[in-house]
């Protein structure tokens, strides 16, 4: 009988240590050693995603409230100083914030130089295709599958996989001889970071690494590896990366260097 007791007991246990956090339709989250593992599955809850932009800059808290949302987290880049976009946002079809109404972002000379590269950075697409809806992760000037309509998306960047491209897409500048000279979202440091991943044509996986357990981009490629994610790409991070789940799950990050917690758009799960 005390042996039927143990084994009930370890049963229970290993329950309770191997269910997500989470887990409410099509949307389960789990945490492990700092990272907020989150999963969007099956075909219904594409259409109840939503990338918005606020004109003022807001707390990630303010936008989850705001937007009656199941599952709120930080998106695009932009420019803390005018509050302005440095990611384009598409919202319902249109578009919400686009970065050459930016004019800081214009009078920079990186900017201006590299123009084409920071215009074309990864983003993370949702599309109807006919009566069914789809992912894509692409850059920004990649054309829309014949047969699709964009429904929205937000820009970030770099691409982590299938393989990381910081110095294609301005993240990084090297000098003649290899050695980096300008680093942007601290790619090369270990920081909190927002990442979006597809695995198959069906699962959409979003880790939050919060303050506990900071990485690099070498380290999160190697996460989205683990996972056997086909592509992935990086949102916003250092102190803006930011989750709100329900009312039951906060995450502000308050390292790194983001724009705080004051920020401008934000990808909404319904």
């Amino acid at each position: 009988m005390k042996n039927l007791a143990k084994l009930l007991c370890l049963f229970l246990v290993s329950i309770i240590f191997t269910c997500p956090a989470f887990a409410v339709g099509d949307i389960s989250i789990d945490k492990d050693n700092g990272i907020y593992h989150i999963i969007l599955k099956g075909e219904k809850i594409k259409k109840k995603i939503k990338f918005v932009a606020s004109e003022d800059l807001i707390t990630n808290r303010e936008a989850h409230i705001k937007g009656n949302a199941t599952l709120t987290i930080n998106a695009g880049f932009f420019d803390p100083k005018n509050g302005k976009t440095i990611s384009y946002v598409v919202t319902d079809g249109i578009t919400a914030a686009d970065p050459m109404f930016n004019q800081a972002l214009l009078a920079n000379p990186f900017f201006r130089r590299n123009m084409t590269t920071v215009l074309n950075r990864s983003e993370f697409r949702v599309m109807q295709c006919g009566n069914k809806f789809q992912y894509e992760i692409v850059s920004h000037k990649a054309e829309v599958p014949f047969g699709c309509r964009l429904i929205t998306s937000a820009q970030g960047g770099p691409l982590i996989l299938p393989e990381l491209r910081m110095e294609e897409e301005g993240f990084i500048v090297k000098n003649a001889q290899g050695e980096v000279t300008r680093e942007s979202a601290s790619v090369l440091h270990k920081t909190s970071r927002t990442v979006i991943g597809l695995k198959g044509t069906d699962e959409c996986h979003i880790f939050i690494i919060t303050d506990d357990n900071p990485m690099d981009l070498y380290e999160v490629q190697k996460l989205c590896n683990q996972y056997k994610l086909d592509r992935a790409m990086a949102f916003d991070g250092g102190s803006s990366t930011s989750l709100n789940y329900k009312k039951s799950i906060e995450v502000v990050s308050t390292k790194g260097d983001g724009a705080g917690r004051m920020l401008k758009s934000f990808m909404l799960v319904y």
